[in-house]
């Protein structure tokens, strides 16, 4: 277990005071069996005269705030820490039916996943269902795992991940004959890809822990970051990563789960003003460094109190040499009896 902490500021300038319309935020991360929010902290300069959270038709947090007034910027800083429960998918039981491909869903579960099964974009010359289909097992069944794990890999490996700031996501078939692409460009690619084979796909926006290439520790940075959930039944819901090659959700922390991207926009809203007026937008995602929960955190929370209980001592000792004793030695003169020896705490600085 994990525990992340993740800060994202998003800060709007502009030439003048303008007015502000209503703002949606998918800031907050999902909750579920592999992640659970321990505190979140939003912030919003100036400060809306409305705040209210809501969920979405799948289940993500959505903040939505109101404005009144006026102002040069508008600034959202979102604060979060969890639990995170790091899983792999050699980890994952998958039901005997589906460790082979081609298999069918069971007709109990088709009516909810038909809709992460059905394709949402054109190839009318077979391109992609071409290229997809060079993964399978020649005259064979394919072992459904290893499909999904190569398909991930292949697209890390023969493909070049570029930050692109336009808006929206390329067509599929742009982003196979370009062979580069965005993270939302190669999540999408796989997603078509996946369910050009009949398997259900969904797209996931969320945080991606940046780790330091010279080691496999954390950097302290972060990014928003898009990647795929596919679904097997068994374990469920698996993260596949195609623009860092993860697969399981190692360093990923999902925020929204979606059919298609414009389902997921983190940040939007409505403002009034010249379009003049609009000088620009800054992002800046902050990853704190993780603290594993183990003897490290434990020790830790013992020498903490092991300090404040020798300073609480240190006040009785006080009280003991300006009143106590004093007394004691009174009594001591009238009745020769010996004073208590009163025992002393170990220096909690040897704790642990």
């Amino acid at each position: 277990m994990t525990i992340l902490a993740v800060r994202h500021i998003t800060t709007y300038q502009y030439k003048q005071p303008v007015s502000f319309g209503e703002h949606w935020m998918m800031l907050r991360p999902r909750e579920s069996l592999d992640q659970r929010v321990l505190d979140s902290k939003l912030e919003i300069s100036p400060k809306p005269t409305d705040l209210r959270w809501t969920q979405d038709v799948f289940g993500n947090h959505v903040a939505v705030a109101r404005f009144v007034g006026r102002a040069q910027a508008l600034c959202f800083e979102s604060t979060v820490r969890l639990d995170h429960f790091p899983t792999d998918i050699v980890d994952m039981e998958i039901e005997n039916f589906t460790r082979t491909y081609p298999f069918t869903y069971g007709a109990e579960d088709m009516p909810d996943l038909a809709p992460f099964v059905g394709r949402q974009s054109s190839d009318g010359n077979h391109e992609l269902d071409q290229w997809v289909r060079t993964f399978l097992c020649k005259g064979e069944s394919t072992n459904t795992r290893a499909l999904l794990v190569k398909l991930n890999r292949t697209i890390k490996e023969t493909f070049t991940h570029v930050t692109r700031h336009e808006k929206g996501v390329q067509d599929p078939l742009l982003t196979l004959n370009l062979r580069r692409g965005s993270c939302r460009d190669l999540a999408v690619l796989m997603i078509e890809a996946v369910r050009s084979l009949g398997m259900a796909a969904r797209f996931v926006s969320g945080y991606l822990h940046v780790r330091n290439d010279n080691d496999d520790r954390h950097a302290g940075g972060g990014n928003m970051h898009a990647w795929v959930q596919v679904y097997l039944p068994g374990p469920g819901w698996l993260d596949f990563d195609p623009a860092s090659g993860i697969v399981g959700n190692r360093d990923l922390i999902r925020v929204a789960v979606v059919r298609v991207p414009c389902q997921a926009i983190p940040l939007h809203g409505t403002w009034t003003g010249f379009p003049s007026d609009y000088l620009g937008m800054t992002v800046e995602v902050k990853a704190l460094p993780p603290m594993r929960k183990g003897p490290t955190a434990r020790h830790a929370h013992a020498r903490g109190w092991y300090c404040e209980a020798a300073a609480r001592w240190e006040q009785m000792r006080t009280v003991r040499n300006q009143k106590v004793f004093p007394l004691l030695a009174r009594c001591w003169s009238a009745s020769s009896r010996m004073a208590p020896f009163i025992e002393e705490p170990e220096n909690p600085e040897n704790v642990g």
